[in-house]
């Protein structure tokens, strides 16, 4: 029951006001074709669209309940998404968790790394530059 109310309350939070979702070219060097909002009325998963709001208890909850924090939506992994919005600490919570931040985008054929530096995410960037040490 506890189970199925935080699915239904999930999908509610998510999913308000995205009834009409549309493909988007994402593009990270483009701000104006490409923002949050736009990026919710996608087919992205419901796992990185908690990342990108920055809700990291969220993102905490789902990695509980087995999320696979390695796996792309729309050609992204989940901390590709932290490391473009600059979401440093919902990163260092998936880096904790084990993704694996070596992986490519399909359509960019970028890191993590290379996201959080072509978006300009300086909290992100640290993150990932404590790992090179």
């Amino acid at each position: 029951m506890r189970k199925s109310t935080f699915t239904l309350a999930l999908a509610l939070v998510l999913n308000f006001g995205f009834a009409n979702a549309a493909a988007i070219d994402i593009d990270p060097k483009d701000p104006a074709k490409f923002s949050i909002e736009s990026l919710a009325a996608t087919n992205l998963n419901s796992f990185c669209k908690a990342i990108v709001s920055g809700n990291y208890d969220m993102v905490e909850q789902l990695i509980e309940l087995g999320e696979d924090i390695n796996q792309k939506s729309l050609g992204r992994t989940p901390a590709m998404y932290a490391a473009r919005y600059n979401k440093a600490e919902i990163l260092s919570l998936l880096i904790e968790k084990g993704a694996d931040i070596s992986l490519k985008s399909d359509k960019e054929n970028k890191t993590a790394a290379e996201l959080a530096e072509l978006s300009n995410a300086k909290d992100s960037m640290k993150v990932l530059k404590e790992l090179e040490k």
